[in-house]
């Protein structure tokens, strides 16, 4: 029960039972959550409401808060992550940071010391909202518990609302244990936060038609923010009327099918020929729901220098931010796009364009060794890929060298299908993010495709995979690298291995050279993955012969429970094209 019987007749309510109510009153099935002293009665009141909330244990902080961007990356709705004070608080810090950059709707909950010890340098105390002040989207610290449910209100609000982001709340323990007499539907107090989304003006609708009714050489630049607003569906549209190529971002796959003959793939630092020269060529510009990040424009004052750009956000802040924009639109993109929709007509000629693009795309192919008698990571996942494609699959990755060959070699038809740390680039989202997957879609195929590097920083999660029965599937690419600073040090640092190495050295040995070739002391595979997994209770198995490759795969999908497959690779393998930080696509690495 939520409510407390008191002598007197008057029914109250804890603060803990306030705020575990008003995530279920909210529609959250789900919350991630590491308990504390802090953070107790929040989780005796969790257990109240067990039958219409399931809490899930992580085995480290952060990986719960990856875990709930998990389940809100691939739902579209709010994630919910709860810790303790100080430490538990901490550990969210990097995944707010994460959702902050990445747009991503999260609630997260932190116990606090109580009241009259804040500020006292209390045991697990840390001022957490100071802390994460510049990377939330809004922020509570909860003193007094009557302004409860109107705070759990506008952090819902706020958090899916408008460009989506992260909500911090923090809740110290007396206001947790304090009961009250509650309403339950208090007015929001928000002066200046606009809850209605912006709308395209018809002008500026009619702007955009004209200008693509006179292009010749169009492209839509299309981000994750088409996937936050829902419009998906509209793209797709808009590219039927128009006959328009497209252009993702690492954000967008999965916005516009990649087996459509008019997707170009990703752009940028890692994209596809292609989308870049067609970016580079292009004399009109749509750029939908994105931000023009630096992987994406390198040397941004040559970035689409001969276009017009129209650019379509629903955060005024974004546009003329890092390009200016000709026609700049503050609006919701579907809005934006359902209008565009109604009067767009396509170019007058358009046929020469598209065709060059088709060119480029047969004649720039995502290749690699396909003759090589051992397994490269690219093989691996092209492989994952067809033995996959008719199933319901969702991939997560860490980041590094994998991050960008899945995002080059795994094809997506769908949004949300596809999670990455995009914006901030963390190592140890792969696994923890996919654990969150599985809780929102239990009979989906869920798979991290992880680096050994990405996947020791989180690896503690394969417990809470086995414990809560969720069975997700790690195709580790393991180089014994950091593969994509190893690539760094080789294109630009001579090869000098500067710790990027993670087997053993023997150091008597390797002090004679430094550090540029440790890799020459390494004896057997370090450490043991299969053993590791099976010691958390997940099955394992582990490839080096392209020859068992398939069949291993399969063995990984058909498992009933949590799998590891450790797939060793080669290290000296390069993500290719790849254009320099800074540069532009005339500098293109292409071998």
């Amino acid at each position: 029960m939520s409510t407390i019987d008191r002598p007197s007749g008057v029914r109250t309510v804890t603060g803990a039972d306030i705020l575990v109510k008003s995530l279920v009153d909210h529609g959250v099935e789900v919350i991630f959550a590491y308990p504390g002293g802090c953070s107790m009665p929040l989780h005796q009141a969790l257990t109240r409401y067990a039958g219409k909330i399931r809490t899930i244990l992580p085995r480290h902080e952060q990986g719960g808060a990856f875990a709930a961007q998990g389940y809100s990356r691939s739902t579209g709705k709010p994630g919910v992550v709860m810790a303790t004070s100080g430490p538990g608080a901490t550990n969210l810090v990097t995944a707010i940071a994460d959702a902050k950059l990445d747009s991503i709707p999260l609630i997260a909950i932190t116990g606090q010391v109580p009241t009259k010890v804040i500020g006292t340098d209390a045991f697990q105390e840390t001022p957490i909202v100071e802390v994460c002040r510049g990377i939330t989207k809004h922020h509570y610290l909860v003193t007094d518990v009557r302004d409860l449910p109107r705070i759990m209100k506008e952090a819902f609000h706020i958090a899916t609302t408008g460009r989506p982001g992260p909500v911090l709340i923090d809740m110290p323990k007396d206001v947790q244990l304090t009961d009250i007499e509650v309403d339950w539907d208090p007015p929001m107090d928000l002066p200046g936060y606009r809850a209605e989304p912006p709308k395209a003006r018809p002008e500026q609708i009619r702007q955009i038609a004209a200008a693509i009714k006179l292009a010749r050489r169009p492209i839509l630049y299309v981000g994750g923010g088409v996937i936050a607003a829902g419009a998906s569906d509209e793209v797709r549209e808009l590219v039927r009327q128009t006959g328009i190529p497209v252009a993702m971002t690492v954000m967008g796959l999965g916005a516009f099918p990649s087996d459509d003959p008019l997707s170009l793939d990703m752009l940028g630092m890692h994209g596809s020929v292609y989308a870049n020269y067609a970016v580079r060529d292009c004399d009109l510009l749509i750029a939908l729901g994105v931000r023009f990040d630096d992987r994406v424009t390198g040397k941004v004052e040559a970035f689409a220098k001969h276009a017009k750009i129209v650019h379509i956000d629903i955060d005024p802040s974004e546009l003329n931010k890092n390009k200016e924009a000709h026609i700049g639109v503050v609006s919701d993109v579907r809005f934006a796009l359902q209008e565009l929709n109604r009067i767009v007509e396509a170019p007058e000629d358009i046929r020469a364009w598209t065709r060059q693009c088709l060119v480029w795309k047969e004649a720039y192919p995502f290749r690699y060794d396909e003759s090589f008698d051992g397994i490269l990571q690219q093989h691996a996942i092209r492989a994952l890929a067809r033995l996959t494609k008719q199933r319901d699959t969702y991939v997560t990755v860490g980041v590094g060298q994998h991050q960008m060959w899945a995002a080059q070699f795994f094809p997506f038809s769908r949004p949300r299908t596809w999670l990455s740390s995009s914006g901030l680039g963390t190592m140890g989202f792969g696994l923890p993010s996919a654990m969150g997957v599985q809780a929102a879609h239990p009979d989906a195929l869920v798979i991290d495709i992880d680096g050994d590097g990405s996947f020791q920083m989180n690896i503690q999660e394969l417990a809470t995979c086995y414990c809560e029965k969720l069975p997700v599937k790690v195709l580790l690419l393991n180089n014994q690298h950091l593969g994509m600073v190893v690539q760094w040090e080789d294109r630009f640092m001579g090869s000098n291995r500067a710790h990027t190495y993670l087997g053993p050295i023997d150091h008597e040995e390797a002090s004679g050279i430094g550090n540029r070739n440790p890799h020459a002391f390494a004896c057997d595979r370090y450490p043991d993955f299969v053993s590791i997994a099976k010691g958390y209770g997940c099955g394992a198995a582990t490839v080096s012969r392209k020859s068992d490759l398939e069949s291993a795969l399969t063995e990984m999908i058909e498992y009933p429970g949590p799998f590891v497959l450790d797939v060793q690779v080669p290290y000296q393998e390069h993500v290719l094209p790849m254009i320099p930080s800074g540069m532009t696509v005339d500098d293109m690495i292409l071998e």
